[in-house]
């Protein structure tokens, strides 16, 4: 490389590592440059204007003087926590980096900048428009493949050739977003949902959202671990052709099942009700927490709290596992009220029967004791 190809930022870096006392011999590998080209940006003035470097990285990225950073850092066998602290980032940036970019045995700060640089240009090319991929991914997704299922074959069937390969995301954002070329958007009908549009998770769903709602983020510690009792997962189990409805109380330590009879119907006001009748049945001491998803039964939840002191929270949405036990309990509910069951011919001593059937049971994660029989543990304690 010619003294005439370098910019002005390559010739400040030449003589900033110049004077932290690198040889010419390594001021030339650092930017893959000749020594006398070194020797004459140390030793003579630009004899032409030199072109200025026009990329700047954006917030957040690395510099190209923390980068010179890093490899006289690396130069001194320093570690990977000691540079990150002395630049203040965070271990696995400057862990990327120097991976990316050679190791520590061959990072160079001018390459990795540069490269930075190149991969920073817009806009790039669309993976899929590699014809003999895109038809691939077009076979498989009219064979209703999923387009995980298809991205993972793929990496089977060419293991060594990674231009056939290409993740979930960009099938469904070439589906979704460009819909145009290698992939048409009527494709996105061969999808499980069917949509033309994505849902992204990231998402935060707005209609008909509960007023007031504290979510399960600031749910006490205790709760989670299960030691301390008296918290409660709560659910509904709907009927034949929706009409029908049972609501179900599970008590996270004991496992111990309560259900609400519904029989007039799942509004917020007759949910309320039996939640109020359902607590009187056990101490007040048993009753501290309720744990609900975000149904619309639930709009009365402020009013339940004042009047009882049971504060209720809300899950995520669509994260089920955020009610393990609930869900799990109703798993084994189906047994007893399998799914397309009109739920409505269920009195008020049917549903008694069925939970302390369900509490009766050996459990497992209870070392083969019942529900009931914890709970009576429970009761003696609070005597």
């Amino acid at each position: 490389m010619g003294k005439r190809h370098l910019t002005a930022e390559q010739r400040t870096l030449i003589l900033r590592l110049r004077a932290r006392g690198l040889t010419l011999k390594e001021i030339g590998a650092q930017l893959d440059c000749t020594l006398q080209t070194a020797s004459e940006v140390i030793n003579r003035a630009p004899i032409r204007p030199v072109r200025q470097d026009r990329w700047e990285p954006g917030p957040g990225r690395l510099t190209l003087a923390e980068r010179e950073e890093i490899s006289l850092a690396l130069r001194r066998h320093a570690t990977l926590t000691a540079i990150a602290a002395e630049l203040g980032r965070s271990v696995s940036t400057i862990s990327r980096e120097v991976a990316a970019n050679g190791g520590k045995g061959d990072y160079r700060a001018w390459r990795a900048h540069e490269r930075a640089h190149r991969r920073s240009l817009r806009p790039k090319p669309r993976k899929l428009a590699h014809s003999t991929l895109a038809a691939q991914v077009t076979r498989w997704l009219q064979a209703w493949w999923s387009p995980v299922e298809i991205a993972r074959r793929l990496r089977l069937e060419h293991p060594d050739d990674p231009m056939m390969w290409v993740s979930h995301e960009t099938i469904y954002k070439t589906l979704f977003v460009q819909g145009r070329g290698e992939l048409r958007r009527e494709l996105a009908r061969c999808l499980r949902t069917g949509r033309t549009q994505r849902r992204p998770r990231s998402r935060t769903e707005t209609r008909g959202r509960i007023p007031g709602m504290v979510m399960i983020s600031e749910r006490p510690a205790e709760v989670e671990d299960r030691a301390v009792p008296g918290h409660w997962e709560g659910d509904l189990i709907i009927g034949k052709n929706g009409d029908s409805q049972v609501g179900t109380l599970v008590e996270r330590s004991t496992r111990y099942v309560m259900l609400l009879h519904l029989p007039d119907g799942r509004l917020p006001a007759q949910v309320d009700a039996a939640m109020r009748k359902a607590i009187t049945r056990l101490p007040k001491e048993l009753f501290q927490t309720i744990t609900w998803d975000q149904g619309k039964e639930m709009h009365r939840h402020v009013d339940f709290t004042v009047d009882t002191g049971i504060q209720i929270y809300f899950c995520d949405p669509h994260s089920p596992w955020q009610r393990g036990s609930n869900e799990n309990t109703n798993g084994l509910l189906r047994q007893y009220m399998p799914r397309g069951t009109d739920l409505s011919a269920l009195k008020a001593r049917d549903l008694d029967r069925i939970a302390k059937s369900l509490n009766d049971r050996p459990r497992e994660t209870l070392g083969f004791m019942k529900p009931s029989e914890k709970l009576a543990e429970l009761l003696a304690l609070t005597a």
